[in-house]
């Protein structure tokens, strides 16, 4: 018989988790740690592009944003004036990337899943930003670049 607490018991005596619940305050979130990564992971030249762009993180995508797009389910979105085509007499519009941590982390719930596809999502969504379209994105992913 062991004399070591279990269930409850052990959770009210782990002086981490001083109120029993089970959540720790202290601990990293998944989806921050992955975006993380993903920033750290784009190339250079990319990555400078961020300076260009908001980054925002919103729960999940709005019906409107979904019945514009005419999707049922979206994980980032880009909103701007591709930098291919901003030129000196358009009024400079604000750029923003936006993550929908809702549905990835529905469709990923692993850790791994999560950081593909968040790393995924930035680039695509960044790629745009820089004004390569999605047909071109596929292009590339054929070729294997």
């Amino acid at each position: 018989m062991s004399t070591e607490p279990s269930g409850a018991d052990a959770a009210a005596l782990d002086p981490d988790d001083p109120a029993g619940d089970g959540f720790d305050p202290g601990a990293e979130d998944p989806f921050d740690r992955a975006l993380e990564e993903a920033i750290a992971g784009l190339p250079d030249g990319y990555r400078a592009h961020l300076a260009t762009v908001a980054l925002v993180v919103a729960d999940e995508p709005t019906p409107e944003e979904l019945a514009e797009l005419h999707v049922h389910g979206l994980y980032g979105l880009y909103r701007g004036i591709p930098r291919t085509t901003f030129a000196v007499d358009n009024m400079a519009t604000p750029s923003v990337i936006t993550l929908y941590r809702g549905p990835l982390e529905r469709d990923f719930p692993t850790p791994d899943g999560l950081r593909a596809v968040v790393q995924e999502t930035l680039f695509h969504e960044l790629a745009h930003h820089l004004g390569i379209s999605d047909a071109r994105l596929h292009e590339l992913r054929a070729l294997g670049r």
